[in-house]
């Protein structure tokens, strides 16, 4: 019986350790357009749910109604909804957010493929080539700029190295070289 109780208390320990473990990743990341998300609600399956944010960064939750998590971290997200869970319709919510799928990063100019791609943590401009197929012959490898997906403004793009980290949404060039 004893051995019983041990393992449910493990489980559920868990189950609530689990997010943050990846906490430090996801809580600075922030969400936007084309993120595919988790919501958990333990012991609710009826308000668990995955869900792609559309172009208004908008999502509609049960109970809840639309929510606007574009630009919001992972854990304020959690806080909003469990604040909003709360009184009326659950005593204690234990809400998890957990990103499913990021939004795609994309890259242009002198790769052997040029588009989006889906992003992966730990993505740097030289693992983005890569996955465009690479330089080709007229690229210039020191003239690589990004564009951030928060700057709107051509004129903000900043010049970058291979072991510059990318985000989702980030838009990165390959200038030509003249020799």
């Amino acid at each position: 019986m004893i051995n019983l109780y041990v393992i449910r208390i493990f489980f559920s320990l868990c189950f609530f350790m689990v997010p943050y473990v990846f906490a430090s990743e996801q809580d600075v990341y922030t969400l936007g357009t084309g993120d595919t998300i988790q919501i958990l609600v333990y012991g609710e399956d009826d308000l668990s749910l995955e869900a792609q944010l559309g172009d208004s960064g908008v999502l509609n939750y049960p109970f809840l109604g639309e929510l606007k998590l574009s630009g919001m971290s992972v854990s304020e997200a959690e806080q909003m909804i469990s604040q909003g869970l709360l009184g009326d319709y659950l005593i204690d919510p234990k809400v998890t957010v957990s990103v499913v799928e990021y939004r795609q990063f994309f890259i242009n100019g002198e790769v052997g493929r040029p588009g989006g791609f889906a992003f992966q943590p730990g993505l740097t401009v030289a693992k983005a080539v890569s996955l465009a197929q690479g330089f080709t012959e007229r690229a210039n490898k020191k003239a690589i700029y990004i564009l951030s997906d928060k700057d709107t403004s051509f004129e903000k793009r900043k010049r970058v190295r291979l072991t510059t980290p990318v985000r989702p949404g980030d838009i990165i060039t390959v200038e030509q070289s003249f020799f």
